[in-house]
This record gives structure tokens, C-alpha cells and sequence, in this order.
């Protein structure tokens, strides 16, 4: 089963992709992004994945050369010719090739990428035993909510993880818990959830907003606020959401054990709700 690619209405081997080097999202990471997965080769929450992409585009005044239903087509089809039995699309939208100069022309023609990879899900171990993460400085620019790809202080961030030997860098931006380099991140207290509030801080992950929906349902009080390093280090549960992790119990923080060190009933509560979501 071959890797897929999509580059400007046109699908071909990936290994044939190209694009021109002049191209913005190269030369300045001037472009947004989603990444989707499927459930039984079934792509989730598609509605929701084109509307943060369309925000994000908005935001930065990128053109959508798209409608929601020909995104759909797009990705429909190279699930189909990938045909893996799951899959991870990644789709990337740029302003397009010029000259280089920090200044863009009007009128660009925007450089549209979509892959189609095999996903292979975490190890069922790892979400029964939980994970451990760490805390660093939130470093990244001042519009979180807009899902560019200028990415370096997460790749710096979940570098520094991998180094450390846990799974997830938690960042802190002056004394507050923002999100993770790749997920967000809830709190678990008094069995109420807290998780940073939507705003530039913080981008807001589809299947955070699932998570919280599934809270509500449970019957679960949500706070959506500030929380600091201290709260942190005193939950009662502290777990991450999103596309990759799902909902993933954190045991550890900063080697200090969250909770008995064990996933906690509310994160398994929920964790099982999403399992039978997409299931």
C-alpha cells in the first residue's frame, strides 16, 4: 500500500511530490495546517478539522481554494488510494511561491499539500500505564489559536522530552499550564476538569473539544482557566488530549507523581467514553 500525496488538485506517489522552493511556506512558514486521522479507515470530525483550518487561514488572509466538500472529496480519495487499514492525512496550505522578500504579492496562488501515511496507534500499554511529561518555558509566538506551521518551539520543546526520557514537554507560560508541545492538557481536581480557556494561548484541539462534550454528558463540572505549576504538581489527574494521544493519563510531572502514580477514574472514565465515540 503506497503513501499518497496530494499536491494542487493533482494525486501522486509521494515519493514524486514536489514543490517549487520559492514556495512561502518553505522560505518563511507562511501557511496553516491540520493533521486528521481515520477509525476503521473513516477520516473523524472532519466538520470541525475544515473549520479550524478555515480560521486559521482567515487569520494569517491566506485564499481557500477549497470548499468543505471538495476538502472532503480530496481526503476521501486518498484514504481510498492509500487504502491503509488507518491512516494519518496531513494537509498543508501555503500562501504560495514568490520571490523571497518578507513582503507578499497580491493575488498568489496558494500551495495546497496533503499526504496520506499509515498511522499506528499508541501501544495499548502505554495508555493503561500512563505517561510521564515534564515542564518547560512556553516560548512560542503570541497567536497559538492559529495552527501555523511555524513549529520550531515545539519541535524544540518535544525534543527536550525525548531527551529527558518522558513523553510530553508541558509548557508554562508566566507560572501557567498553556498546553503541550503536541496535545492539550486537563486537570483533574475535586473531580472537576480544568484546562486552559480558548484564546491565543493555546491552540484548541478537536478532540479537546470532544473531551470537554464528553465531560458534560458525564455530568463532570468544566473550568476553563488558568492553571498554575502548583495545581499542576497537586492533581488528582492530569491527562492529554489529542488526534494521536486521544486521551492519555499522565502519572508523572517533572518526576513528581500525579495522583497514586496510576491513571485516574475520571481519565478512564473518559477515555472509555472516547473509545466508544469513534469505535
Amino acid at each position: 500500500m503506497p503513501d499518497v500525496a496530494f499536491i494542487n488538485g493533482s494525486f501522486v506517489p509521494l515519493a514524486e511530490a514536489k514543490i517549487s522552493i520559492d514556495d512561502r511556506g518553505f522560505q518563511f512558514g507562511d501557511g496553516v495546517y491540520e493533521v486528521i486521522r481515520t477509525y476503521k479507515g473513516r477520516p473523524f470530525a472532519l466538520e470541525a478539522h475544515w473549520a479550524r483550518l478555515e480560521r486559521s487561514a482567515a487569520a494569517l488572509e491566506l485564499t481557500q481554494p477549497y470548499s468543505r466538500t471538495e476538502w472532503t472529496h480530496f481526503v476521501l480519495e486518498g484514504v481510498r488510494r492509500a487504502a491503509y487499514p488507518e491512516a494519518k492525512i496531513y494537509i498543508q496550505l501555503s500562501r504560495g511561491a514568490a520571490p523571497r522578500d518578507h513582503v507578499y504579492p497580491a493575488h498568489l496562488a496558494p500551495t495546497v499539500v496533503m499526504t496520506v501515511r499509515e498511522f499506528h496507534p499508541l501501544d495499548k500499554s502505554v495508555s493503561v500505564a500512563g505517561v510521564e511529561a515534564m515542564t518547560i518555558e512556553d516560548i512560542r509566538w503570541g497567536r497559538c489559536d492559529i495552527k501555523s506551521l511555524n513549529l520550531l518551539a515545539n519541535v524544540l520543546a518535544r525534543q527536550q522530552a525525548k531527551q529527558a526520557h518522558v513523553f510530553e514537554a508541558i509548557l508554562v507560560k508566566e507560572g501557567l499550564v498553556t498546553e503541550g508541545a503536541v496535545s492539550n492538557v486537563m486537570v483533574v481536581r475535586g473531580g472537576a476538569v480544568l484546562t486552559a480557556p480558548e484564546g491565543p494561548r493555546i491552540l484548541s484541539g478537536v478532540t479537546r473539544a470532544v473531551v470537554l462534550e464528553l465531560a458534560i454528558n458525564e455530568g463532570l463540572p468544566i473550568h476553563e482557566r488558568g492553571i498554575s505549576q502548583a495545581e499542576l504538581y497537586g492533581a488528582d489527574e492530569v491527562f492529554l488530549t489529542g488526534t494521536t494521544v486521544e486521551v492519555l493519563a499522565v502519572v508523572r510531572v517533572d518526576g513528581k507523581s500525579i495522583g497514586d502514580g496510576r491513571p485516574g477514574p475520571v481519565t478512564q472514565r473518559l477515555a472509555a467514553g472516547f473509545t466508544r465515540l469513534v469505535g
